[in-house]
């Protein structure tokens, strides 16, 4: 039977995907959720493997409860019908005003276009009325000699080990950068018996007294430090606050890292360096949106992610984007963008006004986080001069193995003036990643702007994946005729 209701594309199932989904299908949508992972709950909701056995996976999380009510409502309503959750599917393009899938009822205003499996070799196309992006975050990664030592890894990255696989990468770890997510990071590896030597963090404590208004906004998250601090101190984790790492050492392995104070300019200050030994060393500085897909379809990007109004539409019709890739906010911003843009697309796909009542509470737990985040994108910041510890034969691009002082020529030497000729002089951001990982690096580096890519796809693509495509297409196109 054809099933007659609007349908909508969700893309992520983490926290913001998920609640877009609940709420869009409890309202007489129809919802295809579309997710890169083997199971629903993005980076934050990421749970051990079932064949781990995991006794108390909650002992990772916080919102445990949250993620639960989620879960059960995702499965109702995929038991009712209402929802198909396709995992492991990898969008790399979303078209407007096109066909779907063999088979669809008519046209219809988008085609998703997604990479299969782990091998992403074949692919599959979803027809839908709207979309609703909620493809989150990713780190930024800023480099520095020795970056590339195996046993340096993102904070992420080692939040992940632990999450999915309970594994840690070594004995003795260190944690630096800046940024809230720190803070788990060290408690999570302290708590799985890992020494944590130190807690390094560039920014200095005074700088929240300048934003008491947001944080008094935000009491929950006031208490939630403040056990993440007791962990710490519970565990004997060293704080070092004003400081950075400024070289990691080891050849076939970390052995230890570099430590110094900044002064009050963000400079590393002569004499105070300090060695400390570890097998370890997760670093973060902070999170960057997603919005490639946003790009491919047009849609306005500011300063933070992409723009939204108060339903939390883009400026491209029918479609919709909730959680990180509008600007990074953590899950309780995502969850409440999320019930938001799923609310409204419901709405607007049957053809009503959205009743902005059902959403109040939502949209106040939203502004007043908006407001948190904004003050904390101001405090947790980078050192101000941290390129000055990038060496020239520091490598910036690790897929193409460009150094900080091919990067430097390019400017300096070879006239470039923005981070695209950079590239196309140095290579740097040609590779595997596209730019994603080196990118804030090289931008750094040059003085320039970290501008939009314009890329045509959002992920690397098989050529006969393509040339499959166009022959599907060629197809269409001729039976039409």
């Amino acid at each position: 039977m054809t099933d007659d209701r609007p349908h909508l594309a969700v893309i992520g199932a983490g926290p913001a995907g998920l609640a877009a989904t609940v709420a869009a299908a409890a309202h007489g949508v129809r919802v295809t959720l579309i997710d890169s992972a083997p199971r629903a709950g993005g980076q934050f909701y990421r749970r051990p493997a079932a064949e781990l056995d995991a006794r108390r996976p909650q002992a990772l999380h916080h919102q445990w409860r949250t993620w639960e009510r989620l879960a059960d409502s995702l499965a109702h309503h995929v038991a009712a019908g209402r929802v198909t959750h396709m995992t492991d599917h990898h969008v790399w393009l979303v078209e407007r005003g096109l066909k779907g899938t063999p088979g669809a009822a008519g046209p219809v205003g988008f085609t998703v276009h997604a990479l299969l499996g782990p091998a992403q070799e074949t692919s599959a196309e979803v027809g839908a009325d709207a979309v609703l992006l909620a493809t989150g975050g990713y780190e930024k990664v800023l480099p520095f000699p020795g970056w590339t030592v195996p046993g340096v890894l993102t904070a992420g990255g080692a939040q992940a080990m632990l999450k999915g696989s309970l594994a840690v990468s070594g004995r003795t770890a260190v944690v630096a950068g800046t940024g809230p997510l720190l803070l788990p990071v060290a408690t999570g590896l302290a708590a799985a018996g890992v020494e944590v030597a130190a807690l390094v963090e560039s920014t200095d404590p005074r700088a929240f007294l300048r934003r008491t208004r947001a944080l008094a906004a935000q009491p929950g998250k006031i208490a939630e430090g403040a056990q993440y601090a007791a962990r710490l101190l519970r565990h004997r984790v060293t704080l070092l606050t004003r400081h950075t790492v400024v070289e990691a050492h080891g050849d076939d392995r970390l052995e230890a890292v570099t430590v110094a104070a900044l002064d009050a300019d963000g400079r590393a200050r002569p004499g105070t360096e300090r060695r400390i030994a570890c097998d370890t060393l997760a670093v973060g500085h902070g999170m960057l949106p997603h919005t490639d897909l946003a790009e491919t379809l047009g849609c306005r990007l500011d300063g933070t992610g992409v723009h939204v109004d108060d339903e939390q539409r883009t400026d491209v019709p029918g479609v919709w984007a909730a959680g990180e890739t509008t600007g990074i906010g953590g899950a309780a911003l995502s969850l409440a963008e999320g019930h938001i843009a799923g609310r409204s697309a419901a709405a607007r796909l049957n053809g009503a006004e959205p009743d902005r009542s059902s959403w109040a509470p939502a949209a106040r737990s939203r502004g007043r986080l908006r407001e948190f985040s904004a003050a904390l994108d101001t405090v947790y910041a980078p050192p101000a001069h941290w390129t000055d510890l990038v060496t020239d034969d520091t490598v910036v691009c690790r897929c193409e193995e460009v150094t900080a002082g091919a990067i430097r020529e390019a400017v300096d030497g070879l006239g470039a003036g923005d981070v695209r000729t950079v590239k196309l002089l140095t290579r740097a951001g040609m590779g595997w990643c596209q730019g994603r990982m080196c990118g804030p690096a090289v931008a750094g580096l040059t003085g320039c702007a970290l501008t939009p890519s314009r890329r045509p796809f959002a992920r690397p693509v098989p050529l006969g994946v393509l040339a499959r495509a166009g022959e599907t297409r060629d197809a269409e196109e001729t039976e039409d005729d």
